[in-house]
């Protein structure tokens, strides 16, 4: 991701190489790059990050990062040639461009799979081979390969700006601005990520449309469809691969369709339909196989308490009676109608399923075994929602986030904590607070 931090190189680099690099420093944005071709560089909340840093943290794995990739800086910088330092770049990259000459391209391409893809934009600023090969894909391709893995939350909490927040180093970071209509503006989005993407879908006049977010180039684009657009679906992403099933069409009709999309094809895939429609439903990827959970479905719209598991082996679907997570209040209490609660707030963690039970403020398990959902702890104290609209629940590799936080009066904060289960029951830590005058709208995560 391009960040607007500095890393300063040494001076005598400078001497040598003054004509061919005039970059003394190192900018994590590209704004010489970037601002050139008509992009808007990824922000930073300086505010923001400066109160990240007074909270508790661990960040020995981060400073390890910053000490390689400052290595791979000095490195490159010896064996940076006027050819490589042209900022021009074409869009490809040479297989035989060693990269770092003083250990060859296999052990470049090695040493920058490891390194936190929060550098990766002081990395593409050296020259363009490096630019190239970051924008290429290919070393995300490689860490998801070789299971290595960093997770950043994307939040929306305006009606086109989106932020991301790296937990491993407490960084906020500021999305370019989508630009779209008033009434994609205005509408009800979901949100996903999949691959090296971001998904916002929503609706424009007439359609529903899709806009992606890439995080190799830091760019938005739209006018991608799914064979049956929709809204209020059920979604969740294992690496380069999505699902989506279930949800309403245009005219309103509850549906039972599925279909998968390949983030690294850029096509999608009609997978046989559900046994049941639904919308308004969640969905996650637990022992590889996908689940689709609760929802609203017949022709009365009542709440559906079963879930349905889809092996994607078999390219089947099996019901799951009581799956989703029970209800402590009755669904229609004070005259409210079932579509006015959020989808289940679900999240998977080492494979075991979580639920939060926004009305309790509490924190659920699911046992796969017995198919009962059991109480084992509490929510962060100030999570508000509105009937669980405005809270986000994720998994973020192996720790549980919830997202949100207390208001009043147009004026509040949104608050990030983390929870790792196999650490014992539930021990929020806050990672991260900013202020806010509205809720959260939509969050995902992104894992590569």
């Amino acid at each position: 991701m391009l960040e607007d931090r500095s890393c300063l190189v040494s001076r005598s680099y400078t001497r040598t190489y003054e004509r061919e690099n005039s970059w003394v420093c190192m900018n994590y944005s590209l704004n010489k790059i970037d601002i050139q071709q008509g992009k808007r560089p990824l922000e930073s909340n300086e505010d923001e990050e400066n109160e990240a840093r007074k909270l508790p943290k661990q960040q020995s794995d981060a400073y390890e990062s910053i000490d390689t990739t400052l290595t791979l800086l000095d490195l490159s910088m010896t064996s940076t040639t006027p050819e490589s330092s042209d900022h021009g770049s074409t869009g490809d990259y040479s297989d035989s461009d060693p990269l770092i000459h003083a250990i060859g391209r296999d052990n470049s391409i090695s040493s920058l799979i490891r390194s936190s893809r929060s550098d990766y934009g002081s990395i593409a600023s050296l020259n363009r081979s490096f630019r190239d090969l970051i924008r290429s894909g290919l070393l995300y391709r490689l860490r998801r390969q070789n299971s290595v893995v960093e997770h950043w939350i994307y939040f929306s909490c305006q009606l086109l700006g989106w932020e991301a927040f790296d937990p491993a180093r407490l960084k906020w970071m500021r999305l370019p601005t989508m630009t779209s209509d008033e009434c994609f503006m205005f509408s009800d989005k979901e949100s996903l990520c999949v691959g090296t993407e971001l998904l916002v879908f929503g609706k424009v006049l007439l359609s529903h449309d899709i806009f992606r977010y890439s995080l190799l180039t830091n760019t938005w684009s739209s006018g991608m469809t799914m064979n049956f657009p929709r809204c209020l679906f059920g979604s969740a992403s294992m690496g380069e691969l999505a699902i989506l099933a279930g949800g309403c069409d245009l005219s309103g009709k509850t549906l039972s369709v599925a279909e998968l999309y390949n983030s690294e094809r850029g096509n999608w895939e009609v997978l046989p339909d559900m046994n049941k429609p639904r919308k308004l439903c969640s969905a996650v990827f637990m022992d590889g196989k996908y689940y689709v959970i609760g929802g609203v479905g017949g022709s009365q719209s009542k709440v559906l308490t079963c879930g349905e598991e889809y092996n994607l082996q078999t390219r089947t679907w099996t019901e799951i009676p009581n799956m989703s997570p029970v209800r402590t209040r009755p669904a229609t209490e004070g005259g409210m109608p079932v579509t006015a609660e959020a989808p289940p707030l679900v999240a998977v963690v080492n494979n075991e399923l979580y639920a939060a039970d926004y009305a309790e403020m509490e924190v659920r398990k699911y046992d796969k075994n017995r198919r009962v959902w059991e109480t084992v702890g509490r929510l962060p104290e100030r999570a508000d929602s509105m009937n669980g609209w405005g809270l986000a629940f994720k998994a973020c590799g192996d720790r549980l986030i919830v997202i949100g936080g207390p208001r009043a009066q147009g004026e509040g904060f949104i608050e990030i904590n983390a929870w790792a289960p196999k650490d014992g029951p539930p021990h929020w830590n806050l990672l991260g607070r900013k202020q806010s005058g509205s809720f959260v709208y939509n969050c995902a995560v992104m894992g590569c």
